[in-house]
């Protein structure tokens, strides 16, 4: 019996993708049913993980993206399509070790290392209109930038760079979400709230990210800050493969990194270790490139897709 016999039909179909997908379900219904006292407390999200797992399974089993571009489509964006629900996920799940936020370890670690915590001190010395206004510009770049990223290399049928960016921001995304509950840490904007002298205001884009923040995001999630880790590895992709889109995210995804601070979302310590989360995965990804060989994908397609590397 040949090999490729051998292997079961989702061992010859299934990317690091949808392995990545279902491996982050398996273990989080493991530390549910492991650390989650009580139980019944954590019934919606025992649920979901499964759900979402066997959704993935089936995905990567039963849908052939050769068969149309809409079976293309649903193949190889539908992690995408999850990203929002794992995020909203964690929010049930910040205690499963601890029954408190640990921001004040991370506080005591910056001011032993800085002298002063930098939120602290952006409030007290450096807010203006512009300056807020510009940072929450790149901060809210963040949520068109996964999308686009994404619509534009599937439009163009850059199908083995999908492939490889799905893989890192998976890695990225299910990392920072399991950190979210091993160290719960709510932020800045929390933690410090009665401490804040001044408002950050802005015409626009300041008022769109509280928006999106308020109606959003989960209490908690603070530590690592996975919009920075995911904003670097999309940035890192196109230097590679589209070069100058990636110099014009250089200064976008920079001024993200410290809005995050300067918004009070995030401690520096969050943006350093969400930034080495997003590199670990996207050099681990890198370095297996090649590893996974799908047999639906045509000889033609590969020899286009082994054009687009940028040296």
């Amino acid at each position: 019996m040949s090999e490729a016999k051998r292997l079961s039909p989702i061992a010859r179909t299934a990317y690091a993708f949808d392995w990545i997908i279902i491996g982050y379900c398996l273990l989080m219904v493991a530390a549910i049913l492991l650390l989650g006292r009580p139980l019944s407390v954590y019934t919606d999200e025992l649920a979901f993980y499964a759900a979402t797992g066997l959704i993935a399974l089936l995905i990567s089993r039963y849908v052939d993206p050769s068969q149309s571009r809409w079976h293309a489509l649903v193949r190889l964006l539908y992690p995408a399509a999850m990203f929002t629900f794992f995020y909203r996920a964690t929010g049930g799940l910040m205690f499963l070790l601890t029954d408190q936020f640990l921001d004040w370890q991370v506080v005591t670690f910056e001011k032993m290392i800085l002298g002063a915590n930098p939120t602290l001190y952006f409030d007290a010395h450096m807010l203006n209109t512009w300056t807020n206004e510009i940072l929450s510009f790149c901060y809210f770049s963040y949520y068109p930038m996964l999308p686009i990223f994404l619509i534009v290399t599937f439009a163009r049928k850059h199908y083995r760079v999908v492939i490889e960016f799905t893989a890192a921001a998976c890695l990225t995304f299910f990392i920072s979400y399991l950190l979210f509950s091993l160290y719960p840490v709510e932020g800045p904007r929390w933690y410090f709230a009665e401490l804040y002298a001044n408002k950050i205001e802005g015409p626009l884009f300041r008022p769109l990210v509280e928006m999106v923040i308020n109606r959003g995001a989960v209490h908690g999630g603070a530590m690592p800050s996975s919009h920075t880790g995911v904003a670097l590895v999309i940035m890192l992709f196109c230097f590679r493969y589209y070069r100058r889109a990636g110099w014009i995210l250089l200064p976008i995804v920079t001024g993200l990194a410290l809005g995050t601070v300067w918004g009070r979302f995030h401690y520096a310590s969050d943006v350093i270790v969400g930034a080495a989360i997003g590199i670990f995965s996207l050099g681990l990804v890198w370095k297996y490139r090649g590893a996974e060989t799908p047999d639906r994908t045509s000889t033609s397609e590969h020899r286009e897709l082994s054009r687009q590397d940028v040296s």
